[in-house]
C-alpha cells in the first residue's frame, strides 16, 4: 500500500473525506438496516382524524381512533372489518381481558364508551372527567383507567358494575399510562415533565419522578424488568427505574413523538415519532439500534407481541390554511383516501 503522507496533498484530503464520510455514514446505515422494515401499507378510504391504536392479539385487529368511530382492521388482510360509531372525539383504546368488551375514551363526549369486540355495539356509556385521552386497563383490581386532559384527573371504573368508583385529581395534563399488574398505574404528567406512581387500590400518588425529558407522551413498561420508557419533546426517550425513579438513560429518538412500546420478548422499546421514523432501542444497553424511516405524520403507534409487529397510522395533508383569530393554529386538511396503516416488522 503506497504511503499516506507521499501522496499529493489534493489527493489526502479527498482520502480524508473519504474516510469521515465511512464513519459517519456507518452507524446511520447500520441504524436503519437494523432488524425491522416496513412490510405493507394499508389504505382506509374512511375520513376522519385519528390518535391512538391497540392491537388485539388474538382476534387479529388493530383498533385505531378515528374522530367520531373506531375503526376496528384485520390483520392478516389489511381490511377494515368493523365500525364502533356514534361517537364524538375518540383518543385511546383498552380492552378487558375477557376479550369481550372494549372501551374507548370518548374526549369529546366526556365519556368511556363500552363497545362489545364481538360486533362492535355499544354496550354503556359512562361519564368521566373532562375530555378523557389516554385510557388503560388496570388487572389488578379490574378496573378501567381514563386520564382526562382538560380537568386534570382520572377517572376510576369497574369493569363489572361499570360504575365510577373514584376520582383522582393529578397535578397537570395527564398524558399516557402503564399498569405494571401488581397493583400500580404509572402516568406522564406533560406539562410538568414528570411521571405519577399511582397504587391502584387506595388511589394514592405514592410517588412523583422527573420524567427525566421534557412534555412526556407515549410511555411503555418493562414490567419484568422494573423500567418505564417516557418519549419526549427534544428527541429523547427516558428509562426509569420503576422501585426507585431513578433516571437510567436518555436514548435518541426521532423528533415529536407520541407513543411507545415494548417487546417482552425481544427486550426492545419502540418510539414513533412525527418526523417518520420508528427508533427501536436495546432494552439493556439503552442503546438506539434503529432509526427505521416511516413516513411523516405517524407519531402513534401500537406493538402486537404474538406476531413482534408495529402498527402506525398517519396520512396525506393538503397545505395550511390561513390563520384567523378564531383559529390562530389551523392544521392541513387531510386528502381524501389517503390515511394508511404502516406494518413493520422483521
Amino acid at each position: 500500500m503506497q504511503n499516506q503522507r507521499c501522496l499529493p496533498a489534493f489527493a489526502r484530503i479527498l482520502l480524508a473525506a473519504a474516510l469521515l464520510s465511512t464513519l459517519f455514514a456507518a452507524p446511520i446505515a447500520a441504524r436503519a438496516q437494523g432488524p425491522y422494515k416496513v412490510l405493507d401499507q394499508w389504505k382506509l378510504a374512511d375520513a376522519g382524524g385519528w390518535d391512538y391504536l391497540l392491537a388485539d392479539s388474538a382476534a387479529n385487529r388493530v383498533y385505531i381512533t378515528r374522530g367520531d368511530h373506531v375503526d376496528a382492521v384485520d390483520t392478516t388482510t389489511g381490511k377494515l372489518i368493523g365500525t364502533v360509531s356514534g361517537l364524538h372525539g375518540t383518543h385511546g383504546i383498552a380492552f378487558n381481558p375477557n376479550g369481550k368488551l372494549g372501551y374507548v375514551s370518548d374526549g369529546g363526549g366526556n365519556a368511556v364508551v363500552v363497545f362489545d369486540r364481538s360486533n362492535f355495539s355499544t354496550v354503556a356509556t359512562i361519564p368521566a372527567g373532562t375530555n378523557p385521552d389516554a385510557i388503560i386497563f388496570e388487572p389488578a383490581t379490574k378496573t378501567v383507567w381514563a386520564f382526562n386532559g382538560r380537568s386534570k384527573d382520572i377517572t376510576v371504573i369497574d369493569a363489572a358494575s361499570q360504575k365510577v368508583v373514584a376520582t383522582i385529581p393529578v397535578p397537570g395534563k395527564p398524558e399516557f399510562a402503564a399498569a405494571d399488574g401488581k397493583g400500580n398505574v404509572y402516568n406522564n404528567i406533560e406539562d410538568k415533565s414528570e411521571v405519577l406512581k399511582i397504587d391502584a387500590n387506595t388511589h394514592q400518588i405514592t410517588a412523583t419522578w422527573p420524567a427525566g425529558c421534557e412534555s412526556p407522551s407515549g410511555l411503555a413498561i418493562d414490567i419484568a424488568g422494573d423500567r418505564l420508557f417516557p418519549v419526549c419533546d427534544g428527541n429523547k426517550m427516558s428509562v426509569i427505574d420503576t422501585a426507585s425513579g431513578k433516571i437510567l438513560a436518555t436514548p435518541a429518538i426521532g423528533d415529536g413523538p407520541d407513543a411507545a412500546g415494548w417487546s417482552a420478548k425481544h427486550k426492545l422499546a419502540f418510539a414513533s415519532s412525527g418526523d417518520g421514523v420508528l427508533s427501536v432501542v436495546d432494552g439493556a444497553t439503552y442503546k438506539t439500534i434503529q432509526s427505521l424511516p416511516t413516513k411523516r405524520g405517524a407519531r402513534t403507534m401500537a406493538y402486537d407481541p404474538a406476531t413482534d409487529r408495529v402498527y402506525l397510522v398517519t396520512a396525506d395533508f393538503g397545505p395550511r390554511p390561513p390563520a384567523t383569530a378564531e383559529n390562530p393554529r389551523p392544521r392541513p386538511p387531510m386528502i381524501p383516501g389517503s390515511f394508511e396503516v404502516i406494518v413493520v416488522g422483521r
